[in-house]
């Protein structure tokens, strides 16, 4: 029962990691937006000479940079886990590929006398020389 609604999990993990790793780029965007801003005030402040209100405004510079460099931080670790999510996917496909060999291997070999098949080859081993002597006569 576990298997069959796995891959459903996988599927929805997917779609939450998407979800996030979206969220994630309008944050930085809007990151960004915020960096143009106070880069435009520090220089209106500095063209007036008001030192005080570019360093408060220069420290939140430098935090809001901070800030948008954790989300490129958090951003790799969402594909990375997504990248795991689906090589995990990937290779329960594959052993479940290999599950369903492994029994029509088993089926084929019950039903396969190998002393038969033994016995057939060489029967046929026996026709080809006879075939080969009949030639060469």
């Amino acid at each position: 029962a576990i298997n069959i609604f796995f891959p459903d999990i996988i599927k929805e993990q997917n779609r939450e990691l998407r979800g996030t790793q979206r969220a994630i780029t309008r944050d930085r965007a809007a990151l960004e937006k915020q960096e143009k801003q106070l880069e435009l005030e520090i220089k209106k402040m500095a063209k007036t000479g008001n030192k005080e209100a570019c360093k408060v405004l220069a420290k939140q510079l430098v935090q809001l940079r901070k800030q948008k460099n954790r989300t490129y931080a958090v951003s790799s670790k969402v594909t990375s886990m997504s990248t795991q999510t689906k090589v995990m996917n990937s290779q329960m496909k594959m052993a479940g590929a290999m599950s369903t060999t492994a029994k029509t291997m088993q089926a084929v070999n019950k039903k396969m006398d190998p002393q038969k098949t033994l016995q057939t080859m060489q029967n046929f081993q026996k026709e080809n020389m006879k075939m080969e002597m009949t030639e060469e006569m």
